[in-house]
């Protein structure tokens, strides 16, 4: 027989059984599909060397004014900038107290500290300065809080034992307490008041919850060079590069103090909370639904009267806004269940309201991206597109995703776009895992989707930065990015992608596998006798795995192995079966593929 051209349809169907994949790819991981080939993706690099305390949840980079880059990213802890190359705590503060003698030390790692009302939770970080020694213990340095005593008090661990024990010392200084850390991942609340009306016993907390505390997010954006960064139902900040990396973000005068979402319209420069409160000042007024703007080119004014453009509108759609993006010639706004379009009409209404779609929800606050007007987001069990209206993308892995998919924290699901290869990227976390550890990815030029195991947090493609950025958490590590006594693990580190072919010098595992190659119409038996590899730009090994079998549900197969580089003819194999598939694997440091078509030598051969 001739040789069998081997070029499967671009992209992952994991939609169909291997057996009606035949003339597909049915299974990958870091491999992606581009101008209709399949290739290893390229590698990355640490963007900085230190490690950051928290899992990031958002990402913006910007331009100042004098032309220096800037890399912003909000964690569950924390808030940082990165200036060139060096990351600085900015987490703004939510309290300083000068107190008198609040050490009590026990000759251990614990030391008790007193402040009333200090309103801290296990986790948070509070910095003291201008305190006295005691018992050879300098505290003035940053703490994350160990444990809460009650109200007025709260024990930090330090790195060394006190060498005695003294109730009430440490002279006179200063307790700086940064805004409270959130939920790393979304959790179901339980006890008084999260279940219905009557529900268990009486004078007993329910076991069970219809209440969720949302995982911590940010929203990061710039109004000219001033970086403003709104906490989810917390407050907004503000930070100016010209205050120095070192000073920390504060409160935006007269802004709301509990919001969804803020971001800034443009050209108008409004700033916009979403889910805002309506009362100013009130964090119990907190309408979910409420969208407030600020006067034009003020960044401090949200009360509207006649010489002003500030102003409110409320969503009518749904239960919570839960994301919003700039897109051409309007803001679009998600609740969990519809689309919306904010749209600026100028006095005296300042911005419209129009719905767009019902039924088409986001997943997360950072799930949307909008791509030249074009937006694409996740569900909670589809994929869309708003181009004009609002279409649900057909999807080769839908399934697979949604089947797969931790709903306690996929609010956490973040999309990002590589324009280089013209994908949308989800990131998001399979069963089994609170945390982000897969990827579904789809190429809106070529409408051909991959998944894989890449976990980024975050992402923002190459604009101010020659290489795109990315964040992965790693759950087991302490940060070290900056020095804090007690420090819990959980870090995340920051990457330069699409840079060489290896995972910060470790190789990458890469593989992409077939449905099933027969001949005919199945009722022969195969006999591969050659492969003749076609793969262009490769270095290193490609090795290719041919499973065979004579039924698709065969428990028994045979597996034949091979392996080839850029400068191998042919290599001969020996595999029988009716049909087999093919799956070609790399897991070498250094090692770059594309694929173009492979020929099998395949005869027709009777079974022995």
């Amino acid at each position: 027989m001739p040789l069998i051209n081997f070029r499967p349809a671009p992209g992952i169907n994991k939609e169909v059984t291997d057996y009606t994949g035949q003339g597909k790819w049915t299974d990958g991981d870091m491999v992606r599909f581009f101008q209709g080939s399949a290739q290893k993706i390229k590698g990355w690099e640490k963007f900085i060397s230190t490690t950051l305390v928290g899992a990031a949840r958002d990402m913006h980079n910007y331009v100042a004014l004098d032309g220096t880059r800037y890399n912003v990213i909000g964690t569950d802890r924390k808030l940082y900038v990165i200036e060139e190359g060096t990351a600085f705590d900015i987490t703004p503060l939510r309290r300083t107290q000068a107190r008198t003698n609040p050490f009590t030390t026990n000759a251990t790692t614990t030391v008790v500290v007193t402040d009333a009302s200090h309103g801290a939770a296990v986790g948070d970080f509070v910095t003291f300065d201008s305190f006295s020694t005691i018992d050879g213990l300098d505290m003035n340095k940053e703490f994350e809080i160990t444990s809460i005593v009650n109200t007025s008090a709260y024990t930090v661990t330090t790195t060394a034992a006190a060498s005695g024990s003294t109730a009430s010392g440490g002279g006179t200084g200063n307790m700086k307490y940064q805004i409270s850390i959130g939920p790393e991942f979304s959790v179901p609340a339980f006890g008084w008041g999260t279940d219905t009306w009557g529900a268990g016993g009486w004078g007993s907390p329910s076991s069970v919850s219809n209440v969720t505390l949302e995982a911590r997010q940010w929203s990061l954006d710039n109004f000219g060079q001033i970086l403003i960064a709104t906490v989810l139902n917390g407050g907004a900040f503000e930070w100016d590069p010209d205050d120095g990396p070192t000073t920390r973000a504060t409160a935006i005068t007269s802004a709301p103090t509990a919001s969804r979402i803020g971001l800034v319209s443009t050209p108008d420069r409004h700033i916009i909370f979403m889910g805002t409160e309506g009362t100013i000042g009130t964090t119990s007024s907190q309408d979910d639904l409420l969208i407030r703007f600020s006067s034009q080119e003020d960044r401090n004014t949200y009360q509207p009267t006649a010489e002003n453009t500030a102003g409110s509108l409320r969503i009518a759609d749904g239960s919570r806004i839960v994301a919003a993006e700039r897109s051409r010639g309007q803001i679009l706004v998600w609740t969990d269940t519809s689309l919306h379009a904010l749209q600026f009409i100028g006095p005296p209404f300042t911005f419209g309201l129009r719905q767009l779609g019902q039924n088409c929800g986001i997943i997360g606050s950072h799930a949307g991206v909008d791509i030249n007007g074009v937006s694409y987001w996740m569900s909670q069990d589809s994929f869309f597109l708003f181009d004009g209206s609002v279409k649900k993308l057909p999807c080769t892995v839908e399934q697979f995703v949604f089947n797969n998919i931790n709903q306690t924290g996929s609010e956490n699901a973040f999309a990002g776009h590589n324009g280089e290869f013209n994908e949308i990227m989800w990131f998001y976390n399979r069963t089994g895992s609170n945390q982000i550890n897969a990827i579904v990815a789809y190429n809106y030029l070529e409408q051909t989707w991959w998944t894989g195991t890449l976990a980024r947090t975050t992402w923002t493609d190459r604009e101010v930065y020659d290489n795109p950025v990315a964040t992965e958490y790693l759950e087991n590590t302490t940060a070290n990015n900056e020095v804090i006594s007690g420090l819990t693990d959980g870090a995340t580190q920051v990457f330069l992608h699409e840079t060489g072919n290896d995972a910060d010098g470790e190789a990458i595992t890469a593989f992409v596998k077939s449905g099933v190659v027969q001949i005919g119409e199945g009722n022969e038996f195969a006999f591969v006798s050659k492969i003749i590899p076609d793969v262009e730009n490769q270095s290193g090994t490609l090795n290719a795995k041919l499973e065979f079998k004579n039924y698709p549900n065969n428990s028994t197969s045979v597996t034949k192995t091979t392996s080839f580089t850029d400068t191998t003819d042919f290599v001969n194999l020996r595999g029988r079966g009716r049909e087999f598939t093919v799956n070609l694997v790399s897991n070498t440091t250094g090692t770059a593929w594309r694929l173009g078509t492979q020929r099998f030598d395949v005869q027709s051969d009777g079974r022995r």
